[in-house]
């Protein structure tokens, strides 16, 4: 359809108003598709390289959830589209080197690789192929994750929630808890960014423990006033994680011992009232069938597109696609690679960020991206 929806602006190009060509045709593309009809004419370069279209292009940009192939010389990162056909494995981009994901926010990663000195971050842009490495967090080094990245709009910065002393930079911050209820003792799942705010279920304590308690909040960081407050939670009898569902919050559980997945949706965000949705019965007599025998090690993503609500299974280095009947959908295997589903999504951006060149990052020649093509 993409590839139609350009074949036929470039043959009807001189006839139709170029308003309809840019703002309805041309901002619908892929990143890759709309770099490619840059070179089709003057017009079109400088018409999608402004600022005020390259905003609206994010915009109509499809949230995915990212999922990464570990080798031993790098990692490839994917985006799944259900939606797309045959439920793609779309590739992003490769990194050389052992990096990690921490956290992701409007088509924007940060990386981490850890090295004798503990962790580094680096900030990076799959769309556009640069990376820049986050100086100012070296005292972090030995904080594998943040809690969160966000866009500060009062100030138009970028900033990471981290666990400990404040640095500014680049743009953007790595800042403290501040303000309110500092949840300090706990440890925490993936967060989900709504509504100007990051959302977190606390998980356990530092020593080790499991507190199952019927009043057990989520955590919910205000991201423009900057401070901490707490929202109802359903009562679970497993600890959940949290997803982004049709522009709402949802959690799942996983019973390891009866392969059920439950799914739970807040249905009015200012009520704080949540709804059990869906209950999923996980096909593993059909899953490890390809295998020959049950795999001890899985575990299961659950993420939602355009109302579409759907399971990732890790099982033996491949990945499954599960909807909520409890159909086997689809089943991704890289020979030599292991496929992990994160929480993290992607809603790839062309858009420039200064900061990239304030922090000596690497452009396009000199970045140490690799572009992967790999047949699924």
């Amino acid at each position: 359809m993409e590839k139609a929806a350009m074949a036929r602006a470039i043959r009807h190009g001189s006839s139709l108003p170029e308003e309809i060509v840019v703002w309805e045709i041309l901002v619908r593309l892929p990143p890759k598709s709309l770099l490619r009809c840059r070179s089709v004419c003057h017009a079109w370069c400088r018409a999608t390289s402004a600022r005020n279209f390259l905003l609206a292009h994010h915009g109509r940009q499809p949230s995915l959830p990212v999922v990464c192939a570990h080798e031993c010389l790098g990692r490839d990162i994917f985006a799944f589209d259900r939606r797309a056909a045959h439920h793609q494995l779309q590739p992003v981009a490769r990194l050389d080197g052992p990096f990690g994901l921490a956290a992701s926010c409007d088509g924007l990663l940060i990386v981490s690789m850890y090295g004798v000195d503990g962790y580094s971050f680096s900030v990076c842009n799959p769309a556009t192929r640069q990376l820049a490495p986050l100086l100012q967090l070296s005292d972090f080094r030995f904080f594998s994750v943040s809690l969160g990245m966000y866009l500060h709009r009062p100030t138009g910065e970028y900033r990471l929630l981290l666990h400990r002393r404040t640095y500014k930079g680049w743009t953007g911050s790595a800042t403290e808890f501040i303000g309110g209820p500092q949840p300090t003792p706990m440890c925490f799942n993936e967060c989900v960014l709504l509504r100007d705010n990051l959302h977190w279920y606390p998980v356990h304590d530092r020593s080790g423990n499991n507190p199952q308690t019927k009043s057990k909040p989520v955590i919910v960081f205000n991201t423009i006033a900057e401070s901490f407050w707490q929202m109802h939670a359903p009562v679970v009898p497993i600890n959940p994680y949290m997803f982004e569902m049709d522009g709402t919050l949802a959690m799942y559980t996983c019973n390891r011992v009866t392969d059920i997945v439950d799914i739970w949706v807040l249905q009015d965000y200012k009520c704080e009232a949540w709804e059990h949705k869906y209950r999923v019965k996980l096909p593993f007599s059909e899953i490890s069938g390809y295998f020959g025998e049950r795999e001890d090690f899985w575990y299961v993503r659950v993420g939602s597109a355009d109302g579409d609500v759907h399971l990732l299974i890790h099982y033996d280095q491949s990945l499954f696609c599960v909807d909520t009947d409890g159909k086997l959908v689809k089943k991704f295997h890289l020979y030599g690679q292991e496929l992990h589903a994160c929480q993290l999504r992607l809603k790839q951006t062309l858009v420039q960020h200064n900061f990239f060149r304030v922090l000596g990052g690497y452009d396009v020649s000199t970045s140490p991206f690799s572009t992967v093509s790999i047949s699924l």
